[in-house]
C-alpha cells in the first residue's frame, strides 16, 4: 500500500496531526509521520513531544506517496513553509496529480505561496485566509475536497479532515466504519 506522509515540524498542532494519523491507521492506511526537524523528536505547539516514524531525508517521491498531509499550528505551519525539501515534494506531488492535504494555517502559509490552491476551493483557520486570492475560493467550510486537494479549517474539524482523506485513499464505506467505531456523528 502506498504511504500517506504526515509532516511534523516544531510547533505543529497536536490534535490535527495525531487525530488524522489515528483515523487513517484505524482505516488500515499506511500512514507515517515524518519529521522535518534535525531529529525524530518533534514538539507540538502545546508542548507534546512526538517521535516521528521517519526523517524527511528518508523519504522521496520515488515512494509514490498516496497523500502528503500537513497539520497546522504555529509556528509549525511556518516551519513547514520554510522547509525547501518539503515544498519541493508538495509541488512535485501536485504536478503529477497526486493528492495533498493541509489543515488550519497550512493551506494559507504553505499551499498558497506554492500556488497549490490555484483553481481550487479551500478552507483554512479563520483570519489566516490569504489576501488577494483571485483563483481560489475560500469557503470557510470545515473541510473542502477540491480535485486532488483537501483542506481543513482547524482543530475541531480534524476528524472530518481525516475521514475525508480516508475516503480518498480507501472509500466512503471504510470511512463510515471508522467514524461509527469512533462514535462520530456524520
Amino acid at each position: 500500500m502506498k504511504p500517506v506522509y504526515i509532516f511534523l515540524a516544531d510547533g505543529f498542532e497536536e490534535v490535527e496531526a495525531l487525530a488524522t494519523l489515528d483515523v487513517l491507521r484505524r482505516g488500515g492506511v499506511n500512514a507515517l509521520t515524518v519529521s522535518i526537524m534535525p531529529s525524530l523528536d518533534v514538539t507540538g505547539s502545546h508542548g507534546v513531544t512526538v517521535k516521528a516514524d521517519k526523517m524527511i531525508s528518508d523519504i522521496s517521491m520515488a515512494d509514490d506517496p498516496e497523500f502528503l498531509v500537513l497539520p497546522g499550528g504555529m509556528p509549525g505551519a511556518s516551519n513547514l513553509a520554510a522547509c525547501k525539501p518539503l515544498c519541493d515534494m508538495l509541488v512535485a506531488q501536485n504536478a503529477r496529480g497526486g493528492k495533498i492535504a493541509a489543515i488550519c494555517a497550512s493551506p494559507a502559509l504553505v499551499f498558497n505561496p506554492l500556488g497549490l490552491l490555484k483553481g481550487h476551493k479551500a478552507t483554512c483557520y479563520p483570519g489566516m485566509e490569504p489576501i488577494g486570492l483571485t483563483e481560489t475560493e475560500m469557503t470557510g467550510e470545515p473541510v473542502v475536497v477540491s480535485g486532488n486537494v483537501i483542506t481543513g479549517k482547524g482543530p475541531a474539524c480534524t476528524f472530518a479532515f481525516g475521514l475525508a482523506i480516508l475516503t480518498a485513499v480507501k472509500d466512503a464505506a471504510t470511512a463510515g466504519q471508522v467514524a461509527a467505531g469512533m462514535l462520530l456523528q456524520q
